[in-house]
Formats: structure tokens, sequence, C-alpha cells
């Protein structure tokens, strides 16, 4: 038996008394994923990407594990949810326009002493000055820094379109704005090399591909390393007393951690580890977190038909973003149909072993998302359900 076909009897076993569709965090290859995290972070504190988890239940775990310190959440309202439950370093990782959002905060000392928002423009600052509705709490300000890799004097550019801020000066110049206006501490730099920590490294069948990804990665990661240490050092000499420096991401975890110049590592994607992070040659993680959907349909030989399963992860369009039949191994799309709304028709051997009601296991495209498609997850150890805690969505929440 190999092991995924371990797992699978061990699925299987464990939610035999459920019902799919449904999905499942796997604890043991979930705590294995955060102790590799811890590792390759070489003693620098990962902060838990929450858009990643997006269970609280699974944040709290991972929070009490040695290692692990602060959130990065993804919305403002998202952020003083987290707050409000009792967690204490909350990193707001992309800019906001929430009136009523900042108006709490700056109304709230708790409140804004666990929330660090996030800035790379002096009209977030406006915005939020004019939102603040009498409140005269100080909020914690951070920046973000492009970290695009630009080649031919910036005619090519490689990397997420996030922030405007890109040179020292440039960041210098905001940090003095917000250490000179009433009202706003500035704590934290942030910059998150996406074109390095979430493009895998190793793509099946692309041999001459991956090898250009990974030139394009170290020429990346050796042009950001430069900059943002020049980056960090004018900053300092605007603001010496700065608490962090955030960088990274799962698949850049060891890389940035090596800069000095870097405090603390950005990782969630890792412990869940979803199919888009299988292509990287700097680590293995381990599947933890997978849905199941039941098998109402044998159309003819070698073929099945689910219930539902076309869950799309966003991003460019593709493949990739697609979830895929995990177990039983063997089983694919139809070419003419893919993933359906409301069913999904399987190919393969292994189809002609499966009964009506059996469980097909698939791995969605990126992490968090799939959360937002159920209520709640069966953790599972061994063989067994030990607990069914309610995700974002079970907790009725949908902050995007």
């Amino acid at each position: 038996m190999t092991p995924r076909a371990a797992d699978r009897t061990r699925y299987d076993r464990a939610t035999a008394h459920l019902d799919a569709p449904l999905a499942i965090v796997d604890l043991e290859a979930f705590d294995a994923n955060a102790e590799d995290l811890v590792r390759r972070a070489g003693g620098k504190p990962v902060r838990v990407a929450s858009k990643s988890v997006r269970c609280r239940a699974l944040l709290e775990r991972v929070l009490a594990m040695d290692g692990f310190a602060g959130i990065m959440s993804f919305t403002l309202d998202e952020s003083i949810w987290l707050a409000r439950a009792g967690f204490e370093d909350v990193l707001l990782a992309y800019p906001s326009a929430d009136r009523a959002g900042f108006a709490e905060l700056a109304g709230d000392a708790k409140l804004a002493a666990a929330v660090t928002v996030m800035v790379d423009d002096p009209a977030q600052l406006e915005l939020i000055d004019r939102a603040r509705d009498g409140g005269a709490e100080e909020i914690r300000v951070c920046l973000e820094l492009d970290t695009a890799l630009r080649l031919l004097g910036g005619r090519v550019r490689i990397g997420a379109r996030r922030s405007p801020l890109r040179e020292p000066t440039q960041l210098a110049a905001l940090a003095r704005s917000v250490a000179r206006r009433p009202g706003f501490r500035l704590v934290g730099l942030m910059a998150y090399e996406g074109h390095v920590a979430g493009v895998g490294d190793a793509v099946a069948g692309s041999p001459l591909r991956s090898r250009a990804i990974r030139l394009m990665q170290s020429a990346a990661r050796g042009e950001l390393a430069r900059r943002r240490a020049a980056v960090v050092r004018a900053v300092r000499a605007e603001v010496p007393d700065l608490e962090f420096v955030n960088g990274g991401g799962t698949g850049s975890v060891q890389h940035t951690a090596a800069e000095d110049a870097v405090t603390e590592i950005a990782a969630g994607s890792g412990l869940y580890v979803p199919r888009l992070f299988d292509n990287y040659t700097s680590f293995n993680g381990r599947p933890a977190a997978l849905f199941a959907q039941p098998v109402v349909r044998r159309p003819g030989v070698g073929v099945v038909t689910v219930l539902g399963g076309g869950y799309p992860a966003s991003g460019v369009a593709g493949r990739d973003r697609l979830p895929v039949p995990y177990l039983p191994e063997g089983l694919r799309y139809d070419p003419q149909e893919g993933p359906g709304e409301v069913q999904t028709p399987l190919l393969g051997a292994p189809a002609d072993d499966l009964l009506i009601g059996d469980k097909v296991w698939f791995r969605h495209a990126k992490a968090g998302e799939l959360c937002e498609r159920f209520a709640e997850l069966s953790l599972i150890e061994g063989d067994r359900v030990v607990a069914t805690v309610p995700t974002y969505r079970g907790e009725g929440r949908t902050f995007l």
C-alpha cells in the first residue's frame, strides 16, 4: 500500500460516519508542516498569514507552538474581529478604505494596541484621519516595500503590483511623514516577494521553464536583499525604534530569514500545503487540508460522477487554479467538462472500484480559499475525527 493509499484508508475510516461534501485537516501533517516552517525560519519568528488558514481554532493551535508569533490579516474588519477574540498582535497586510473600521480602531485603546495597518500613500493617512469620528487613539502603521524585480531599465517587471514605494528615499520620506503626523506611529516594514515565495521552481515536465524560474528567483533574491537592507537603514534613520521588518512567504522562508535586515517571516500556505506548493526544490510539505465529494453516479466503465467540486482558486485562470482529484490515486477530469459547479465526472481505472456514496478526496489549489466553501473542518488524528471546528464562513464571517 502506498503512503497515499494509506492516507485514504485513514480518512475514509475517520469520516465513515460523515456524509460528503466535507473538509478535513490532518493534524499530524499540519503540525509537521508548522515545524518545518519554524526550522526553515532559523530562529526568526513566523507570523501566520490568516488568509491561508481562515479558521480561528487552527490559528490558535499554530500560535501556541514555539517559533510562531502574531497574525498577518487580510482585511481591517477581520483584524478587529481577531483582536476582539483575543489575538494581541495583528498586522493588516493590505491597505484599507474601511472608514467604519478605522473609526472603531481609533476609538478603542485595546484594539489600537493590537492592530497595525498598512500604508503606502499619504492619501491613506488622510482617509484614516477623516474616518476617526472623534477617536483619538494612536494608529500603528506599517509601510510596504515593492519587491518586484525590474530588468532592462524597468521595461520588464516580474512580481505583483502592490506598493508604489520602491526606493529607500521614497520609504524614508513616508516614514518621516508618519513620524511627524499626530495620531500615528510607524512600527514596521513589510515586503512580500511573491514571485519568489509563491512561484514553484520545479514545474513537472518543464525543465527549461523550471531552470528559468530558478535563475529569475536567484536574481530577484539578490536584488531585493540589497535594496531591502538599504530601505531598512533609511527608515531606521527616521524611526530608530522600528519594531519589526516582515518578509517572505512559504516558498522563500529560509532565503528571507537569512537576511539580517529581516526580523520576522510571514507564512501560512505551508501549513495546509495546497497543490500550488508541490513544485518547490527548497522544501517538501505534507498535504494537510483536503475536501471530499461523494460519488453520486456511475455513467459507464471507467467513469464516476461526484457532487460539486468546481472550486477554482483566485489568480490568472488556468489549469493550475483548479483543485485536483487526489484519492484514490489515478482519477482525472474529463477534458470536455472539467470540475463542475454541481457535478464533476472523473475518469480512470479507479472509478470502477468506487460505489455510490464513496468519497473522492481532492486538494485545493490555494490554501485558505478552501474554507470559503465549507462551514467547518473535521480535524483528524490517525483514523479518528478528534474535533470539528468552524471556519470563518462557519462563524458567519465572509470578509471578502
